[in-house]
């Protein structure tokens, strides 16, 4: 869909339609996402975080390192932690060289969880094919080169 439908107005320069066409991307792949998330009970920060836990599985990860690994720098990090523990997904526990250091770690509920999880989020993903191999590298070359 051309973003101006989408939005029913003109998006204006070329640099405002690509500011707005990224954000117009962002938010319409996160409502389709969201609506896997939801079947399970789930936001998007949370499944995000299980996703980190899951590349660190068995180790247990300080708080503080799944937070500078996020996307979304969600600054109630522990309250979500609290969230995942409460629902078996996740458990925490301390750091024995340093009581103050929470730590956290997958449980293989939360392991599960994904592996149902996961090929929704890839079917929500499936426009995405639409990109060649090398326009979806483009894609991705030009978002860094914005972020540099």
């Amino acid at each position: 869909m051309k973003l101006d439908d989408a939005v029913q107005q003109p998006s204006g320069t070329p640099i405002q339609k690509a500011i707005l066409n990224l954000m117009y991307t962002y938010h319409w792949f996160m409502e389709q996402t969201g609506e896997v998330f939801n079947q399970f009970d789930l936001t998007q920060q949370q499944y995000n975080v299980l996703r980190l836990l899951r590349s660190q599985y068995p180790d247990t990860v300080p708080v503080g390192v799944v937070k500078e690994m996020m996307m979304d720098k969600n600054p109630d990090l522990t309250r979500l932690c609290d969230r995942l523990c409460a629902k078996g997904l996740a458990e925490r526990g301390t750091n024995a060289q340093n009581r103050r250091q929470v730590l956290v770690r997958i449980t293989p509920a939360g392991m599960d969880l994904l592996k149902q999880i996961d090929p929704l989020v890839r079917e929500k993903a499936r426009g995405w094919a639409r990109l060649s191999d090398e326009e979806a590298q483009q894609l991705s070359d030009l978002l860094e080169k914005l972020r540099s």
